[in-house]
């Protein structure tokens, strides 16, 4: 039996969000956001709405292409997704209902993810901003 090497190279990992989901970093100081919006201690206190920033979107909700359906809906080959685009891009800032957010942790960041459906406000810059690899 042998030993695995221990020196393998490993591929890097890329973070994928499904659906219509965005990948938010959590504004720390939350009493006044960055963009100039304030949040009072009654919003604060229930954690009912937080801000941050959006750091990755999801392609959309998935839509069928009703031209594609046909006859044997079983062939892989038949069947065409086509995305309802996104509101929330990658640098909006938000603020979002926390109940429908889940909290992740990936690369030692934490993150909160969250459907377009729970963003209440996006507060869009002129600057494109990269995504989150």
């Amino acid at each position: 039996m042998t030993q695995p090497d221990a020196r393998k190279k490993t591929t890097p990992k890329t973070l994928i969000v499904i659906g219509d989901r965005v990948l938010i970093k959590l504004d720390e100081e939350e009493k006044r956001t960055e963009v100039g919006l304030y949040l009072p201690d009654t919003v604060r206190d229930k954690d009912d709405v937080q801000a941050g920033t959006i750091v990755k979107t999801g392609p959309g909700t998935p839509l069928m292409d009703p031209l594609a359906v046909t006859e044997e809906p079983w062939d892989p080959h038949a069947v065409s997704v086509r995305y309802m685009p996104m509101q929330a891009r990658v640098g909006d800032y938000t603020l979002f209902l926390r109940k429908a957010a889940v909290e992740i942790q990936y690369e030692g960041e934490n993150y909160l993810l969250a459907p377009q459906s729970a963003l209440l406000v996006l507060i869009r810059g002129e600057q494109p901003v990269e995504e989150l690899q």
